[in-house]
């Protein structure tokens, strides 16, 4: 199943399979954590889109 992304450089919404996906967590200079997917374009670029703790938790991809 495909997870969409947002591309800022073409301005529109694409599709990742998730074979390209990996989850990954961000720490904010104050220390909290953020959570978020990571996708490769067909073009080798990284997109990222951030999501709640209790969706990345239930998604079943590896950790980047």
């Amino acid at each position: 199943m495909p997870i969409e992304f947002y591309d800022v450089k073409i301005r529109k919404k694409v599709s990742v399979p998730e074979s390209d996906v990996v989850k990954t967590t961000f720490t904010t200079k104050k220390g909290q954590v953020r959570y978020g997917l990571r996708g490769k374009t067909a073009d080798g670029r990284t997109l990222t889109k951030f999501v709640s703790k209790s969706d990345w938790e239930s998604m079943n991809l590896p950790r980047g």
